[in-house]
């Protein structure tokens, strides 16, 4: 009993020995993780959420109010450029169209009988003028009979009369000609009259029946057949019949944060995912970066708010999509990741490595220096930089700052232009332990996975 007692205090000394020599290594350390500077590929991305929407599309309102008589397609439905797609109750602007074809065609008809009356003058005036020229000759020979004493006065006055009858006869005939060219002219006129009047007919009739503008897709139709629509006026809007999208080109019209909007251009390539659409990429290039901030909360422009609170603002990023887009439709939410920037085989680190960190701060408190009250306090000058991991003369680990400068920044990586080299182990956290870390503080390699150390002290 004895030997067991003494094997079981042997036991617990040796482990308190072994507990000791443990903690006494551990001691001074500090437990970080640490990652290796690499060479990849990386892009710089920019995030926005928004909707599907077609580049082009319309509402096609009622222009004639009245009762809706007829819609031809629903939603979903589509329609090609000129289809008739509804009709509004036209029996009023029919009947006008119908009765001034008839006005039009009674022109025409008495048009053709002052025609006819002016061919019938024309022939007046040649008879008129013949027997003029037979006149004028009776009278001339008249004359030199009368001269030389054979004529009579009273036949020679019989020629002189009917001479100039014949005269009046031609003006008159002239008169009559003119009088049936007038005619025919004043009732041309009233023909271009009564057809311009059936235009301006057609037009009221032709606005009762809502016609296609484009090859598209019915999105939206929110009346019914038998209800009444009005136009609008002025500045009040009036009925919507449907809405038409061109869906032969789609885009995703996006909301960018303020500070990312710097990054984005044109013709960046871009991946849409749709919410409807898992597992779904669509592919696309940036066709218009917006100029004006939008009001996160609101959606209003800022040159258009009279409120002076600061907050959050978005810009729009419109991004048209290229290749299959059979699956969407207008309103489908998106999110759409532009790709700003893309480097190949280039030095990178994890983001997280990253801290700001002043050197001149170790200086002071390694050398235990304590500044006297009167003294002028150091003023911190953090530069951005990272911690190395590096090994003392006694094979310790010790942690040494670097600064660095950095480029684009991936999802999780940022791109190292100085002060680094490839394979260099540097500290990427804990956040807290890193935030307070010194340079030549001795650290010790955490095996654990993020998240189980806390879990495993507790």
């Amino acid at each position: 009993m004895k030997k067991i007692i003494f094997i079981v205090i042997g036991v617990l000394v040796a482990g308190g020995l072994v507990a000791a020599m443990v903690y006494k290594q551990q001691s001074g350390y500090t437990k970080v993780l640490t990652a290796t500077v690499v060479r990849q590929d990386l892009s710089a991305v920019v995030s926005g959420t928004g909707q599907i929407k077609p580049k082009t599309y319309v509402n096609l309102g009622a222009t004639a109010m009245g009762r809706v008589t007829h819609l031809y397609v629903k939603e979903g439905d589509r329609v090609t450029k000129g289809e008739t797609v509804a009709t509004i109750e036209n029996v009023q602007q029919q009947a006008q169209v119908n009765g001034q074809q008839a006005t039009i065609s009674a022109a025409r008809t008495d048009i053709a009988s002052y025609v006819a009356n002016e061919k019938t003058s024309e022939a007046n005036l040649e008879h008129a003028r013949a027997d003029l020229e037979q006149k004028k000759l009776d009278w001339d020979r008249a004359q030199a009979l009368y001269k030389d004493g054979i004529l009579a006065k009273q036949d020679f006055d019989a020629k002189k009369a009917a001479y100039d009858l014949s005269v009046a006869s031609v003006s008159q005939a002239q008169a009559q000609l003119n009088q049936a060219k007038a005619q025919t002219d004043s009732a041309r006129g009233h023909l271009q009259a009564a057809v311009s009047t059936l235009e301006a007919n057609r037009d009221l009739l032709n606005r009762t029946m809502s016609i296609a503008p484009f090859d598209g897709i019915v999105t939206n139709e929110p009346v019914r057949e038998g209800e009444t629509v009005v136009e609008g006026i002025q500045n009040t809007e009036g009925s919507t019949l449907m809405t038409l999208a061109d869906m032969s080109i789609v885009t995703a019209e996006v909301k960018v944060d303020e500070t990312d909007i710097v990054n984005v251009r044109l013709d960046q390539a871009a991946e849409i995912t749709v919410d409807a659409l898992p597992g779904k990429i669509f592919h696309g290039h940036v066709t218009l970066v917006g100029d004006q901030a939008l009001l996160r909360s609101s959606g209003i422009a800022t040159s258009q708010s009279t409120s002076g609170t600061e907050e959050a603002k978005d810009f729009k990023v419109v991004v048209t999509i290229d290749g299959d887009m059979t699956d969407l439709r207008p309103g489908l939410s998106c999110t759409a990741k532009i790709t700003t920037a893309h480097k190949t085989n280039v030095l990178s680190l994890p983001i997280q490595a990253l801290t700001m960190h002043d050197p001149a701060m170790d200086n002071v408190k390694n050398s235990g220096r304590v500044e006297a009250a009167t003294s002028a306090p150091v003023k911190p000058n953090p530069v951005q930089g990272v911690f190395v991991v590096q090994k003392d003369k006694k094979g310790k680990l010790r942690s040494q700052f670097v600064p660095v400068t950095t480029g684009i920044t991936g999802t999780t990586e940022i791109e190292v232009l100085s002060g680094l080299s490839q394979g260099q182990e540097v500290v990427s956290g804990p956040y807290k332990v890193l935030r307070d870390l010194k340079a030549g503080s001795l650290i010790k390699r955490d095996t654990l996975k993020p998240g189980t150390s806390s879990s495993s002290t507790t």
